[in-house]
């Protein structure tokens, strides 16, 4: 299976290579920078100086299509701009209404996220079928993008979600900064890649899919088609201490992440990243605390070899890194107890994958089929009723009616396996409307 994908990911790869240099998606992204209004708060510039400003405002709009870091479920850019005079200032305030609606049946996953980690392998008899709706997705964001003499270039960025308790909660989402080359809050890990994430309508999306967000530091120079980053992130470790034989210890390393990118046309790139964290355990009955690492590295790659195709690819494997995303971010598996030394852990390794293919019908109308998988590869003996193998895939329309409005309707079908080789599928139909301003 391993040298099946693998032979797949590179023939994605050369196809890659044959490029087209405008394709439907950077048309509709074109199409959408051009919708924004532009409100001047201490008067409009002179006449032959507007022209040039505008121009300069909708080039800045339209790099925000094209973020480094940007994923496809992330809200528009704003429609309202409020400018300076001088432009040396802009503002944008912007958000999204997103509902979606989902049913499932044959034995319905206990989420609103369709992840196969939680397909029931003992279906409870009235849960069989379930239908469900909701408001997650729903954001508000600003953008602060500004020119100054000492600091140059930056930019701020606030945005919030109702995504907590019942979906209906608000709570922060993103808020950094970045200044040239260096980004300052709380944003996408360096070691994530989410424009390489095929788009899907359910919010969890493929079973592999490492889109972490942290307190960070990250420094990103970039010299022709090359970039490279590396940055200090927050820690959020997930171990699986007992209480009794282990404890977790306090975090006190951060972890460090890097990457490097070669990018031979806007919103086309491949890319190498890292990370390297410290994972930290109590022994309680030697009273000795334990220091283990763990690390993951990840290949992707996101390129349009003909104007209405889009490709997307990656491959990700490590050991204690399953809580950065994925299937296994549901569960406990940085550090696990050594069933063979009682008060000892390990880190477990895992692997996942996933491609996408997308087909624009128009630049406003396209469908994309998706397949990914994530395996768990404890090097020790587990309970056999234990998740192995998780695999997702999905096929779905999007409509965007308006450059602010889009409809899109969804197939997901996942299949979860134990280490006892016992595997159950789950399926579900998903709808989505979203509204942005």
């Amino acid at each position: 299976m391993k040298s099946r994908f693998i032979t797949l990911f590179a023939a994605l790869g050369m196809l890659a290579m044959n490029t087209s240099a405008q394709s439907a998606v950077d048309d509709f992204a074109d199409s959408l920078s051009r919708h924004h209004k532009l409100i001047y708060v201490d008067g409009r510039p002179a006449p032959a100086a507007t022209q040039a400003y505008v121009d300069s405002v909708r080039a800045v709009i339209s790099n925000f299509y094209y973020d480094q870091f940007r994923h496809f479920q992330d809200p528009e850019a704003p429609y309202f701009m409020f400018l300076s005079k001088d432009a040396s200032l802009a503002m944008g305030i912007g958000g999204a209404v997103r509902m979606r609606a989902y049913y499932d049946w044959g034995g319905a996953i206990p989420a609103s996220g369709f992840a196969p980690y939680l397909i029931p392998m003992e279906p409870n008899p009235a849960s069989m079928r379930h239908f469900g709706t909701t408001p997650a997705g729903t954001c508000l964001f600003f953008r602060v993008i500004g020119r100054n003499k000492t600091l140059g270039n930056y930019q701020l960025y606030i945005e919030a979600n109702f995504n907590g308790y019942n979906s209906r909660d608000f709570h922060l989402k993103k808020a950094y900064a970045v200044i040239n080359n260096f980004t300052v809050g709380y944003a996408p890990s360096t070691f994530s890649d989410p424009a390489a994430i095929a788009p899907t309508v359910d919010a969890q999306g493929p079973a592999n899919k490492i889109a972490p967000t942290a307190v960070l530091v990250r420094y990103m120079p970039q010299w022709g088609n090359w970039s490279a980053g590396v940055s200090a992130e927050t820690p959020s470790p997930a171990i699986d201490t007992d209480d009794v034989h282990t404890a977790k210890l306090d975090d006190w390393m951060p972890d460090f992440a890097a990457l490097v990118q070669y990018q031979w046309a806007r919103g086309q790139h491949l890319r190498l990243s890292g990370i390297v964290r410290t994972l930290g355990y109590r022994d309680i009955a030697s009273a000795r605390n334990h220091h283990m690492a763990g690390w993951g590295l990840q290949l992707s790659c996101v390129a349009h070899p003909l104007h209405p195709l889009t490709t997307y690819a990656n491959i990700n494997y490590g050991a204690g890194y399953e809580s950065l995303g994925g299937d296994l971010l549901i569960g406990k598996y940085d550090l696990v107890a050594d069933p063979d030394n009682a008060g000892r852990m390990y880190a477990p390794r895992a692997l996942g994958w996933s491609i996408g293919i997308q087909y624009n019908f128009r630049p406003n109308l396209f469908a994309t089929i998706v397949a990914s998988q994530t395996r768990y590869l404890p090097s020790k003996q587990i309970p056999a009723d234990m998740y192995k193998t998780g695999i997702f895939t999905a096929a779905n329309v999007f409509w965007y009616m308006t450059p602010r409005m889009a409809i899109a309707a969804e197939m997901d079908f996942g299949v979860r396996r134990d280490f006892s080789r016992r595997q159950r599928h789950a399926q579900r139909v998903g709808a989505m409307c979203q509204f942005s301003f």
